[in-house]
């Protein structure tokens, strides 16, 4: 049972990353900042497992790579082993490769894409057109495309220049460890230009891009899927509490 604000309900969130590491660590620290609480105890049990050797999930969709599935099943089994109960995927293109996976691990996955979908049809004003900063491999994928169509919100891109010269330029700049005024600039260019599209509200669409694009860039609302994945855990979690 759970007193106060109290989050430990048995719920073992476990974190399949590695992809990239900082994007791991940044949704990690998330998930701590969302938890209601003022003491250690407040805080919900985690279990980690970080891989960065799992490879390039654009590059397998693009068919110019390996396939990550072995990897990330094999990446779930052992949080599976280590006690978790749920499992959290921050990183975007992974998503493309959850039904692949989702009924050989034994455990739910909370589908990150479809949260930030069901996360932009509660938005005030209503949100009719998102932009998408994304990987090639999410954009070829349509992962946001099929979610987005079932809440009628029309899905606005760059164009085929911009997004490799300025969107996947700047993730695999993050993913380098470079963060700067230039990466930025990249990015911020990358979303006016979706605005000036129509976009309401922009998906930071790899988790690398809230990394390298502070919300204040945008004029619209930049949503941030590692931050909404990390409210959808936490609200589990307390309503699992309240039945236990």
């Amino acid at each position: 049972m759970t007193t106060g604000t109290r989050t430990d309900t048995g719920e073992i969130i476990g974190i399949l990353g590695g992809m990239g590491p900082a994007a791991t660590a940044d949704f990690y620290a998330k998930l701590v900042a969302t938890t209601p609480g003022s003491s250690d105890q407040d805080h919900l049990r985690t279990v980690i497992w970080s891989d960065p050797t799992i490879p390039d999930r654009t590059e397998a969709l693009l068919g110019n790579g390996p396939d990550p599935t072995p990897w990330l099943l094999d990446g779930s089994r052992v949080l599976r082993e280590a006690g978790a109960t749920v499992i959290a995927i921050p990183c975007n293109t992974a998503h493309a490769f959850v039904p692949r996976i989702a009924d050989h691990v034994g455990l739910p996955i909370v589908h990150m894409i479809g949260e930030v979908a069901r996360h932009l049809a509660t938005l005030s004003p209503r949100i009719h057109t998102a932009g998408l900063l994304a990987t090639t491999g999410t954009v070829r994928a349509g992962l946001y495309q099929e979610w987005l169509d079932r809440f009628g919100i029309r899905m606005v891109l760059p164009d085929a220049a911009a997004q490799d010269a300025e969107v996947m330029t700047a993730i695999h700049a993050v993913k380098a460890g470079t963060r700067n005024d230039g990466t930025t600039a990249l990015l911020t260019r990358a979303a006016r230009r979706l605005t000036g599209q129509g976009a309401q509200a922009v998906i930071a669409g790899c988790t690398e891009i809230p990394l390298g694009l502070p919300a204040d860039a945008v004029e619209v609302p930049l949503v941030d899927p590692a931050l909404v994945l990390a409210q959808a855990l936490v609200r589990r979690a307390r309503a699992k509490g309240r039945t236990e």
